[in-house]
């Protein structure tokens, strides 16, 4: 049974470049457009699609007003098409915390380095998040827990397939030291990708001004969202939250934000430092959580707690296996909470999670660890 999806723009041209692409995959089939919010609403309960890719600015009704009214009424996963601009973030920030799970720039050459790569990122993403749970909205700037967008075969064999890996033996993980006590700890490292900006709002949100530790935040997201996101997180949380500069020195209850589009590893002096450097040239993810993770194996012996958030993919497991056996902790989010259930299930699956955790519990365990 092919993905349903409805295309929201208020450009027929882009719609039908959009549909053009999707039709593409045999396996998906666009069942219709809308060119403003509120016919996307409509079409919705019409058509019951199993994804929704909806634009920003749009007259009549604006995306992010639509993400949220469908989101109260009938949650789905929506893609969001967004400019790489200072603006373009910030309505980007809004529609995600609105509902919307995941977001593309709207200029392919924004997407990938050219248009085949652009349309098969396209198409993967839209068979990505068919399989991933939307959050249902109560209120503006606030959510409840995650939960499925609607039961499907495909969903249903996903569950039985996590269900199945659960009940395997876990792999060996090789490890010359038994993991650090948490108060013996130096630093929180967290890792995430879709899903991540509320994820991370919800896990920072609860900590005192007064956390003892050094948090180190990695996020995949472009170079011209991060600043805002720092910003945005700071202005709602009780400890300092920044994006990283080169030679940053950890501080406790201060949460450093990879760049997006560099990488953010740490370096041990008379001060564990951070350093922000170019991406070397093929790396996938920019920030990676592979690389920031790695660097604390020496930079700080491994005495870390590693979280690894709701994400696609895999990034992380292996920086993860590099603490693990220098003997840091290693906390993963549950799959009833994730947005995407990669990046956690990687850790997970091959034995790396000394804790499993729903999202909510994640901040207090923070604040009942380490405080």
């Amino acid at each position: 049974m092919p993905i349903r999806v409805l295309v929201v723009d208020d450009s027929g041209f882009f719609r039908r470049r959009i549909a053009e692409i999707l039709d593409s995959d045999s396996g998906i089939e666009v069942v219709g457009s809308a060119e403003n919010g509120e016919q996307a609403i409509a079409k919705v309960r019409e058509l019951d699609p199993d994804v929704v890719t909806m634009d920003i600015e749009m007259p009549v009704m604006d995306g992010i007003t639509a993400v949220r009214k469908i989101m109260a009424e009938r949650p789905l996963p929506i893609l969001m098409f967004s400019s790489l601009t200072t603006e373009g973030a910030q309505a980007t920030l809004d529609a995600l915390e609105a509902g919307a799970v995941d977001f593309l720039p709207k200029r392919f050459s924004d997407m990938a380095g050219d248009e085949d790569s652009a349309r098969m990122l396209l198409r993967r993403r839209v068979r990505s998040l068919s399989r991933s749970r939307a959050r249902s909205v109560s209120a503006p700037g606030t959510t409840t827990p995650a939960r499925e967008a609607r039961p499907s075969a495909r969903r249903e064999e996903t569950d039985r397939q996590a269900a199945a890996d659960a009940r395997k033996p876990a792999p060996a993980v090789a490890s010359s030291r038994p993991p650090t006590p948490l108060r013996q700890l130096r630093a929180v490292l967290i890792g995430t990708s879709t899903g991540g900006p509320v994820a991370l709002q919800e896990v920072l949100k609860p900590l005192p001004a007064n956390f003892p530790l050094p948090i180190l935040l990695v996020q995949h997201m472009p170079a011209s969202f991060t600043p805002a996101f720092a910003e945005r997180l700071n202005a709602m949380c009780n400890i300092e939250v920044r994006q990283a500069k080169d030679g940053d020195v950890l501080k406790p209850g201060v949460a450093l934000l990879a760049p997006g589009g560099m990488q953010m590893t740490l370096e041990r002096g008379s001060q564990t430092h951070v350093r922000i450097a170019e991406s070397p040239l093929g790396t996938i993810y920019k920030p990676s959580v592979d690389a920031a993770f790695g660097s604390a194996v020496e930079a700080l012996r491994g005495q870390v707690l590693a979280v690894i958030l709701t994400g696609m993919g895999a990034d992380g497991r292996e920086g993860t296996r590099a603490l693990k056996g220098a003997g840091a902790q290693v906390w993963s989010q549950d799959a009833a909470t994730c947005v995407v259930y990669g990046m956690p299930a990687a850790v997970a699956e091959a034995g790396l999670s000394d804790h499993v955790y729903p999202l909510p519990e994640i901040g207090p365990a923070l604040v009942k660890g380490f405080c």
